[in-house]
């Protein structure tokens, strides 16, 4: 069981006008969680959708290049005699 120890506070007045600051003050820092919350995953969203851009981008770049070098008469002799020497082993 857990035990809240909860400071002793000098008195103040409860009346009404202090319960209204009290719920205001409330109010308020409900209000900028919120808005600190939806602000921060607007700005995201944009660069979220920036970043799978340009990881695109780069992953065509990188195939186009491996498909250049896989296609050259160097590597393209290379494949297929591995690929002879495989099959004529077994």
């Amino acid at each position: 069981m857990t035990v809240h120890v909860v400071p002793v506070q000098h008195h103040r007045p409860a009346g009404p006008a202090r319960r209204i600051r009290v719920l205001l003050r409330r109010r308020v820092d409900w209000l900028t969680v919120r808005a600190r919350r939806l602000g921060g995953a607007r700005a995201d969203a944009g660069m979220t959708t920036a970043e799978y851009a340009v990881g695109t981008v780069a992953a065509c770049a990188f195939a186009a290049l491996l498909y250049k070098v896989v296609t050259s008469g160097v590597v393209s002799g290379a494949l297929s005699e591995l690929l002879n020497r495989a099959l004529h082993a077994v």
